[in-house]
């Protein structure tokens, strides 16, 4: 009985192992870094933010004092 055991969990083992290690045999390469990103203007943008912001501001100034 102890005999059966043994064989039935050795068998095991090597099936698990055969079934698991080409998992790590298929390893690829890292990806190349990625290049420099380009960099594109942001002052028309942040202009109007800026503005619509001071406006907000003063807006806000002026309902307090209302």
């Amino acid at each position: 009985m102890n005999k059966t055991i043994f064989i039935l969990l050795t068998i095991l083992v090597i099936a698990t192992l055969i079934l698991i290690i080409p998992e790590f045999a298929y390893s690829q390469a890292p990806p190349p870094p990625p290049s420099k990103p380009e960099q594109l203007p942001i002052d028309g943008g942040l202009g109007l933010l800026a503005a619509a912001g001071g406006a907000y501001a003063i807006k806000k100034l002026r309902d307090r004092n209302r």
